[in-house]
């Protein structure tokens, strides 16, 4: 398997970069409207005011750097529901490859730890109204995010199906994008000044083959989920109305720092009111736990002796700058929700 930049390799970019020119900070447009709770399910939904985001995302200490994040085989006992629906699909395990270093072979298994952000919206009007289907397509996507551009990507075309050394990311029961609604692959180039940070850390490590990208990639599929399919988030959502559908879209590909994410959104009458819709989104990202682990490799830098990659992409950094993936996760994970949000109450 080729080697990709690691969450490391993210951070120099971004320490030299604030150390050459100073950096926005990271900006959030829910604010005001977003109500962070402990429990999004403990909210009765009849409660939320008109265009409020009941959010929460697990930090009961977000100074901490890696509060927030739970590892997988833990996300697997402690949320079971959660972890089923927000997996890549069922049965996921972590990763087990090879790798090649100076001539040698060795097996290697990859733990992961996961970040799970859920928000909670009512919308004035009957689920039945909701056109689901009409989310479950690329212009939807297009518009969460304008600083990710996204482009139709060939089923045949997806990494894990037709590179060899990608086929641990495969799916054991059908291809990725079969049958999808759509199949996208995506963008982010690094705002602000990261660009420069990248170019300045990758002088750094002038005459080797490993150079960090500019950007962040990936491919995802996105599904719309009919009501049968919905049927049993209701014991994620812990709402006791039947589902009358969803929107899935699963990122299995990631070019560095994450292995795979998933955007989830379940429409459901509200309990009592059949004239309003109680819509539960979730954004679920799996970052590589090795590179959450280094820190002797800054010594080296000596800008980097206090600085943790769990610190930037968990959004508590001077680093951390925009309102997309720049910004660390917590932000990008409000920003998509509060954009779903919007949407669909000019549908």
């Amino acid at each position: 398997m080729p080697r990709s930049p690691s969450v490391a390799a993210f951070a120099v970019a971004l320490s030299l970069s604030n150390a050459a020119l100073a950096q926005t900070p990271a900006a959030n447009t829910g604010a005001g409207r977003v109500r962070d709770v402990p429990s999004v399910a403990a909210v009765d939904p009849a409660t939320v005011k008109p265009g409020e985001i009941l959010f929460t995302d697990h930090r009961d200490n977000p100074s901490v750097p890696e509060n927030g994040l739970i590892p997988y085989l833990d996300w697997l006992k402690v949320r079971p529901a959660e972890a089923q629906a927000l997996s890549p699909y069922p049965g996921y395990k972590e990763p087990d490859y090879t790798v090649t270093l100076n001539g040698v072979t060795k097996p290697r298994h990859e733990t992961l730890k996961v970040y799970v952000a859920e928000g909670r919206f009512v919308v004035a009007k009957p689920a039945a109204a909701i056109d689901v289907a009409s989310f479950a397509n690329l212009g939807f996507v297009q518009a969460m995010d304008p600083a990710i551009k996204h482009k139709a990507l060939e089923p045949a075309d997806v990494t894990p199906t037709k590179d060899p050394a990608a086929a641990f990311a495969r799916r054991p029961d059908r291809p990725w994008c079969e049958g999808a609604s759509a199949c996208i692959e995506s963008r982010y180039d690094l705002e602000g000044k990261l660009p420069l940070g990248v170019r300045l850390a990758n002088k750094l490590e002038e005459g080797s083959a490993k150079k960090i990208a500019e950007y962040v990639s990936f491919q995802s599929e996105l599904r719309r989920l009919d009501a049968a399919e919905a049927a049993p988030l209701t014991a994620l959502t812990k709402i006791d109305t039947p589902p009358v559908g969803g929107i899935e879209q699963t990122i299995f590909w990631v070019n560095q720092i994450l292995r795979f994410g998933k955007f989830l959104a379940v429409f459901q009458p509200m309990p009592g009111d059949p004239n309003k819709t109680v819509v539960t989104a979730y954004v679920a990202l799996a970052i590589k736990g090795d590179v959450l682990d280094r820190k002797a490799e800054y010594a080296r830098v000596p800008v980097l002796k206090n600085l943790l990659p769990a610190q930037v992409l968990m959004g508590n950094s001077s680093f951390n700058t925009g309102t997309s993936i720049s910004a660390g996760l917590p932000v990008y994970a409000r920003n998509r929700i509060a954009a779903f949000a919007d949407t669909v109450a000019k549908r």
